[in-house]
């Protein structure tokens, strides 16, 4: 695939055509059959995501000093955020490219903590449930600290007891998952706070995927138990502003208990030729688009719009999970929000999940234990029981078919 850069410049329609050509093999998401990677919420909100996106563009989130709109419009969706998660007036945090993003800078904010606040040497490590999200594997394998993934208890969740016995005195963070990605589940945030408390641990509670729909839910009646900062034994959270905060890609939101834990994030250095540099996230450079694009889209929407849109992801997950278990499927756990996982006890679910892709659906899959997986959007609303009759087709055609090679599925 390797070319030569142009000598001459092409014409932007033709430039156009070709893209749009590039994207004729892509997954049809608009058309609400993509239920991974894509958080729909409509057109209208795709529409204020890209005027406010382009607006700017061009801005650079490095320099505030610069660009004072970014500044306010960052601290301003900060604050939606940390008021959503029940944060003490002390709290504070930041826009960041991703949930990898945020949950780097936590563990990152973590170590350094245990470094300098504790005194903390040799080998350190952090203790998470099996279900946790791969960016913790990623962010230690950065920094070199071991990562003890501890078995889940019954129901698909986090063991407090058996993270307890993990721990040691080289235990910089312990983790919980609002909900977890493979099964969609709310780990008991609340006994691993009790856990963190006693033990005098840094808990993270890994929201990307609840924080924005989880409060909402709540507020639609949901029966959400506590998983935020009104626990005192969370002193980090991260939240994906991309995910169910329906904003442009890439934004996600990390948050400290209060502001001497954020400092240990920040990288602040001035030795060099270039004069001071601060950086309160991995990246220099900050797109003011995404900055812009999730103030618009919050604003946009307000708690009524959020209630609305989440209203319909929870009902829509109730409904699938319904119509699933009537063929024969068995729900992974008590989905509460948006992520739902279900196999059945006599089909193969990758042929399943192959022959959903037949009719052009397309989602991820859970590999432990095998398992059909749907992250919803509100548009799936729209599409729910077409989805239901393909999948009652597809387990139709898949039944006799033997065991399928686990199929190697790739999240962003």
């Amino acid at each position: 695939m390797r070319q030569p850069l142009p000598e001459a410049g092409a014409a932007w329609s033709d430039l156009k055509s070709r893209m749009l050509d590039y994207a004729d093999g892509d997954v049809r998401w608009r058309d609400g059959k993509t239920a991974v990677y894509v958080f729909n919420a409509g057109p209208e909100v795709e529409q204020v995501q890209k005027e406010a996106y382009a607006l700017f563009m061009s801005e650079n989130g490095l320099g505030p000093a610069a660009f004072p709109s970014l500044r306010r419009m960052e601290a301003e969706v900060v604050g939606f955020g940390l008021s959503l998660l029940h944060a003490p007036e002390a709290a504070t945090g930041v826009i960041t490219s991703g949930g990898t993003d945020s949950i780097t800078m936590a563990v990152k904010a973590a170590r350094d903590y245990a470094r300098r606040a504790r005194g903390a040497t040799g080998p350190l490590n952090v203790v998470l449930p099996r279900s946790a999200h791969l960016a913790f594997d990623k962010a230690c394998a950065m920094m070199e600290i071991e990562v003890r993934r501890v078995p889940l208890a019954e129901g698909y969740l986090a063991d407090p007891d058996a993270m307890a016995r993990a721990c040691d005195t080289h235990t910089i963070m312990i983790v919980g998952s609002a909900p977890s990605f493979p099964h969609g589940l709310m780990d008991p945030i609340a006994a691993l706070s009790d856990l963190a408390v006693a033990r005098d641990l840094w808990l993270h509670v890994d929201a990307c995927v609840g924080g924005y729909i989880a409060p909402f839910a709540r507020m639609n009646g949901e029966d959400i138990a506590p998983f935020d900062f009104e626990l005192p034994g969370v002193r980090s959270m991260s939240a994906d502003l991309h995910k169910y905060g329906y904003c442009a890609k890439g934004a996600s939101t990390v948050f400290f208990r209060d502001a001497a834990l954020q400092d240990y994030m920040t990288f602040d250095f001035k030795d060099w030729p270039g004069g001071r540099m601060v950086t309160p996230t991995l990246s220099g450079t900050r797109p003011g688009g995404a900055i812009s694009a999730a103030w618009a889209v919050m604003n946009f929407l307000g708690v009524a719009g959020y209630r609305e849109k989440q209203g319909l992801v929870t009902a829509t997950r109730a409904k699938i999970a319904a119509g699933a278990e009537a063929l024969g499927f068995q729900v992974l756990g008590r989905p509460q929000l948006g992520i739902l996982a279900f196999a059945h006890p006599e089909v193969d679910s990758l042929a399943v999940w192959a022959k959903l892709r037949e009719r052009g659906w397309f989602a991820s899959l859970t590999t432990a234990p095998r398992s059909l997986h749907l992250m919803l959007s509100p548009f799936h609303a729209q599409v729910a029981d077409t989805y239901l009759t393909d999948l009652a087709w597809a387990l139709a055609e898949a039944r006799g078919a033997g065991p399928s090679r686990p199929a190697e599925v790739r999240y962003a």
